[in-house]
């Protein structure tokens, strides 16, 4: 169960907005606590990065050049990539503070109108949440928004393009635990026989014993070196019971786990970074000279093919920078850029130059450099250091997995899950059960199925290098449709940094048989589930769309609606934010009697990551006063989680009298009358009743609107004042019905439908709607459980959609 959280106690993330407020010591903390979250895989890179690069044919000369080049390409890729790309420009697009690739396409699909959610209205936009640049548009902006309004197809292309961004990001924290769980577990044979004689002497068997005790001390670290010492399946047994710790630890929640691995993180960084200077200095303090991008050229030149499939090493060098950005909702863009450019940045800098100081000297020991070049007196703390460092790298992959998919689902691109909140303060911190132990499952799938570090990394490059693109590539589009940047401005930074991701992507490729293969299986059967979902969640839209009951034929029933009305509120859950739904009139049909007071809820998402509890709730009238009909529209952000609701009867009820109230106050009942009558002209057939809507700011508030189709009209009256007249006043009829209503008790009535294709429809679809599409429906949480229906009072009525 997820805490009962009132909204008011959880800040979204603190976004952009709420940071002016927060004062520095909370900066500050988060910079902090953001160190063991977001860069526990970025600051692990060190460990495999050269020993990945120089895997292959690629071999080392005297004269220093490919270390020398190497050094360089990951010098610049560090600093363009993740201090420029991402830390300076993409940080920026935040969507409310929230990160990630799902928070850029919510950007565009504001600004460009290319929503993939079917119930959208236009006071949606009025959301304050719902920014969007009051400039004019440039004809650069203006000519890509017309091309997405007239080619639907580009609009699904973009959608399959942020979806596979999406799924790589999702491989990405498959892949990090994986790549984490095996590399230490190889190490301690190694370290034993440099430091103690005592080992090299023990029984065989204890040697054993020794070894995975110093591995499960390092519970995870990056890459699994096949060794002859230690028989495999151990090594692959440690590594299998370090994963299933770590995801054990998820459902405490991002703020206990930061604090448990801020300090670890900090403690490695300050130790990489002194050892760093210390091979600079000691090994060659003429290491700085292979910061010139000439070196890069020269490293390519002379290295030719081989130098340049080994580039799928280098960018093991900034994997972890696309969970910067995703990871922005857990903190905030300020802290996250503290943390980075004050620690991150210069620490893993002079850490990849020592490394590179020590290889320039010992080019035998370049397959565990790293280790090797750690100074005899402080070996056993680093290592001790390393080993915890290692576990914390898996983190910022997981957290961020469980941002994605939250965000997916609330656009209808995942199947439902149930999100726990983990912060009473940051409401992006949250825990998903089943995606923890999905992940698990996965992780160690391919830990046993691979057992070689080297095909993981080749994996882990290919995924992190393609994320990258998608991001940049959804970048220039907010470039142009959300800042009306120049073409050439925009056009210059696709091609800046598209080209060097794509020089990655085209190395890493070449590792596809030695296990990019991975990534790209995985990412194909994400983007199956993820595409299959939407497209069968927006036809049973479409189908509820077509199947209206025609309000015509509901309104000349008269006042009863040609039923046995009953006391009490029937609350009918429908996808619809207009009309009647089919599933009233398939219940009525089979059973000729409903509640005294009718209300029909939408529960449904906005392209915002937050709406606050004051402009929640849409209350409207359907057809006459005396039909007691109405109609709620719940409105959720995609980062908001429908859980909350734990008091969601009275909230409603107390909404509904007070929609009623202020409909007397402001004579709007003359509107109603005079919109039913036309509506109920006989050249009508099957058009909805106006409704007249009132978005409330809540009780506490000072300022309530109501909204009509004749205008709005600005009520500024304080609550007080509200209750005192109330009091004073003789509640009206209407009013005392629905609260007499909500005494004899409330009925919940949902659509159990199960989807089916026509007999007309393709095999394509016919397999993707009665197969994957029930399959998933299935085995996924019932919208009972994400609405937080109590089961007491459910009542499904079951029905089958032909799509």
């Amino acid at each position: 169960m997820s805490p009962t959280l009132s909204e008011e106690s959880l800040e979204p993330g603190i976004s952009l907005q709420n940071t002016k407020r927060a004062s520095c010591t909370t900066v500050l903390t988060l910079a902090y606590q953001s160190l063991g979250v977001v860069y526990g895989d970025l600051s692990t890179s060190p460990l495999y990065v050269y020993k990945t690069t120089f895997s292959g044919k690629l071999s080392l000369h005297e004269n220093d050049e490919e270390i020398y080049g190497v050094l360089s390409f990951i010098f610049w890729t560090f600093t363009l990539i993740a201090l420029f790309k991402y830390v300076f420009i993409v940080m920026s697009a935040n969507d409310n503070g929230e990160g990630g690739t799902f928070a850029l396409y919510s950007l565009l699909c504001r600004h460009a109108r290319l929503s993939i959610l079917p119930n959208q209205q236009a006071i949606d936009e009025n959301l304050s949440a719902y920014e969007t640049e009051k400039s004019a548009d440039t004809w650069q902006s203006s000519t890509m928004k017309s091309v997405f309004e007239k080619h639907p197809k580009f609009r699904q292309g973009l959608l399959i393009f942020v979806l596979l961004g999406t799924c790589m990001a999702i491989g990405d924290g498959i892949l990090t635990p994986a790549i984490s769980s095996g590399i230490l577990a190889s190490k301690p044979i190694y370290f034993l026989r440099r430091s103690s004689t005592f080992f090299v002497r023990v029984h065989e068997y204890s040697k054993e014993v020794c070894i995975i005790f110093f591995a499960v001390l390092s519970a995870v670290s990056g890459v699994k070196l096949k060794i002859t010492e230690l028989h495999e399946n151990y090594v692959v047994l440690i590594s299998c019971v370090i994963l299933v710790v770590l995801f054990s630890l998820q459902h405490h929640g991002t703020h206990r786990v930061a604090f448990m691995f801020a300090p670890i993180v900090t403690a490695w960084l300050l130790c990489i970074s002194g050892i760093g200077v210390y091979n600079i200095l000691r090994w060659n303090p003429l290491i700085f000279h292979a910061l010139s991008p000439v070196y890069m050229l020269k490293f390519l030149k002379s290295t030719g093919t081989e130098g340049w499939v080994s580039l799928g090493g280098v960018v093991l060098s900034i994997t972890g920078a696309e969970m910067m950005f995703a990871d922005l909702g857990h903190f905030s863009a300020l802290s996250i850029k503290i943390a980075f450019t004050v620690l991150v940045y210069p620490s893993l800098i002079l850490a990849y130059m020592g490394e590179a100081a020590y290889l320039s000297r010992h080019h035998e020991d370049v397959q565990r450099s790293f280790y090797k070049a750690i100074p005899e007196a402080v070996f056993w703390p680093v290592f001790i250091v390393a080993t915890f460092a290692a576990v914390v790298g898996s983190q910022a992959a997981i957290s961020a997995t469980f941002s994605i998919i939250s965000q997916c689902g609330a656009l209808n691109c995942f199947p439902r899950v149930k999100i726990v909140h983990t912060s009473r303060k940051i409401s992006g911190q949250i825990y998903i059960a089943e995606v923890n132990w999905m992940l698990m499952c996965l992780c160690l799938a391919v830990t046993v199925g691979l057992r070689d570090t080297n095909m993981i990394g080749h994996a882990y490059g290919l995924a992190v290098s393609t994320v990258m693109l998608v991001t940049t590539c959804l970048m220039a589009l907010v470039m142009i449709i959300v800042w009306k940047l120049q073409i050439v401005t925009t056009v210059a930074f696709l091609v800046f940094f598209g080209s060097i991701e794509l020089l990655y992507i085209s190395a890493s490729f070449c590792k596809v048989p030695e296990g990019g293969w991975i990534p790209l299986s995985l990412s194909l059967i994400f983007l199956t589930v993820m595409f299959v979902w939407n497209y069968g969640t927006l036809k049973k839209h479409q189908f509820d769309a077509e199947n209206k009951v025609s309000m015509k034929r509901i309104l000349r029933l008269g006042p009863s609606l040609g039923m046995v009305r009953v006391p009490g509120i029937g609350l009918i859950y429908t996808n619809l934010v207009t009309g009647v739904p089919a599933v009233f009139g398939h219940f009525v049909t089979n059973l000729p009697a409903f509640h005294q007071v009718l209300v029909f809820v939408c529960v449904k998402s906005v392209q915002v990551p937050y709406v606050s509890e004051k402009e929640r709730f849409l209350i409207s009238r359907v057809g006459k006063k005396e039909h007691s009909m109405f109609r709620c529209i719940v409105r959720y952000g995609y980062k908001n989680l429908q859980q909350e609701n734990y008091d969601f009867e009275n909230t409603l009820v107390s909404e509904l009298v007070l929609f009623v109230e202020k409909e007397r106050e402001n004579c709007l009942e003359p509107m109603i009358e005079e919109s039913t009558r036309e509506f109920g002209s006989p050249d009508i057939e099957d058009i909805d009743a106006p409704e007249q809507t009132l978005t409330f700011t809540n009780h506490r508030h000072q300022e309530n609107t109501v909204q009509s189709s004749h205008g709005i009209i600005q009520v500024m009256k304080s609550s007080n004042d509200h209750l005192e007249n109330s009091e004073n006043s003789r509640p009206k009829e209407e009013s005392l019905l629905i609260l007499k209503a909500k005494e004899s008790g409330v009925a919940y009535i949902l659509g159990h439908s199960n989807a089916k294709a026509k007999k007309s429809s393709s095999i394509v679809k016919k397999v993707a709607i009665d197969f994957v599409y029930a399959f998933l429906s299935r085995n996924c949480r019932g919208p009972d459980v994400v609405l937080n229906v109590p089961h007491t009072s459910l009542l499904e009525v079951g029905m089958i959609y032909y799509v």
